[in-house]
């Protein structure tokens, strides 16, 4: 199925899948909602637009770095008059020396994933050209984690997803090794490998400011075994090797 890559990696990210109240988890991977959401903004749409077409698009997910999971003890509010203070649960009002309202936000840091997309060519084509000229900024889970750098990284590819198996990865090479295993999570069920399923509720139906719906699906989690040389390092090493490898991409 024709796609293009796309490469999220930043000092922090964070993929919220049940996140609720003042426990901010995030999941291993990019989510569904996140990547639709992501493509959402760079084609500029607001809140409540329609989004069956991005539905309808193939994710692949290549684990180059998975990260540490980091989490931050985050306060709001404190030191407001105390008619500005959040309602208790009762519905009274806090005194202003108990204000602050405690949260525990977890994140992936030093993450990195390679995303294949895959999906109708007139809707790709739609897609490249957004991300090549954004309408609004891209954010990884969170508005505070912006994109360590450019996010598309592959077009016109034939197979997508297969194209992550000799894409080059962004992480260096241990000595001494042959080859690499990374994990690829699928929004489909795979053709080879016996996946790891888990059910999540994230594939959306609407991001509307009061309408917020999300459907359940199964994500498949297989590994990959590639050879250690596709380890290209970090930085302008990784850059340079993304460059080469969009020159076989050209020249093929």
């Amino acid at each position: 199925m024709p796609g293009i890559l796309i490469h999220l990696c930043a000092p922090l990210q964070s993929f919220g899948e049940h996140s609720a109240f003042t426990e901010r988890d995030t999941h291993p991977r990019p989510t569904r909602s996140a990547l639709i959401g992501l493509l959402a903004a760079a084609l500029g749409r607001r809140r409540g637009a329609e989004l069956s077409d991005l539905r309808s698009l193939r994710f692949t997910i290549r684990a180059d770095r998975p990260g540490v999971r980091l989490v931050d003890f985050h306060t709001v509010g404190g030191g407001m008059p105390r008619e500005r203070t959040v309602p208790s649960a009762n519905g009274t009002r806090k005194k202003e020396e108990t204000a602050t309202v405690v949260t525990k936000r977890h994140y992936l840091s030093d993450a990195a994933f390679t995303v294949a997309i895959d999906g109708e060519p007139g809707l790709l084509d739609t897609v490249t050209a957004a991300l090549r000229a954004l309408r609004w900024p891209l954010y990884l889970g969170r508005r505070a984690c912006p994109p360590a750098g450019a996010v598309l990284v592959a077009t016109g590819l034939e197979d997508a997803a297969a194209a992550l198996a000799t894409f080059p990865l962004h992480r260096p090479r241990t000595y001494g090794t042959k080859t690499v295993v990374v994990d690829v999570a699928h929004d489909q069920p795979p053709d080879v490998g016996h996946p790891a399923r888990h059910q999540l509720m994230d594939n959306p139906v609407s991001f509307g400011e009061y309408e917020r719906q999300w459907e359940a699906r199964t994500e498949y989690v297989t590994t990959l075994t590639m050879p250690a040389e596709l380890c290209a390092g970090l930085g302008t090493d990784w850059i340079d090797a993304v460059i080469t490898a969009r020159g076989r991409e050209a020249a093929a």
